[in-house]
């Protein structure tokens, strides 16, 4: 089975924000993946942001992805870069994610 961005998303989907109680994709900090397949194998890089600059759990929810995409079968690497532009903004959030925060 090919690797692809509906698995990984699935499998981001597990990192929960442990103040929020919201995974990190209906949070929005995921921005980017792209897949590059070399042989059998894929080599994923993620841009994700942060919820602000000063996140204490910036280098745990970084961990977090690599591990988890890791996790899938074939998936040989993974690159994870933190940025900041465009800056996070509650707008990024899903539609669930606001009606648990009360949002809607």
């Amino acid at each position: 089975m090919a690797v692809n961005k509906k698995h990984i998303f699935e499998r981001l989907r597990e990192i929960i924000d442990p103040e929020l109680g919201i995974n990190i994709v209906d949070l929005g900090l995921i921005y980017e993946i792209k897949i590059k397949k070399i042989e059998k194998f894929s080599h994923v890089e993620v841009k994700m942001t942060l919820t602000s600059i000063g996140c204490p759990l910036a280098g745990f929810f970084a961990m977090q992805v690599e591990e988890k995409i890791k996790s899938i079968n074939r998936v040989k690497d993974v690159y994870v870069h933190v940025i900041w532009k465009p800056p996070w903004t509650p707008d990024r959030m899903s539609n669930e994610a606001k009606a648990q925060l009360g949002m809607n």
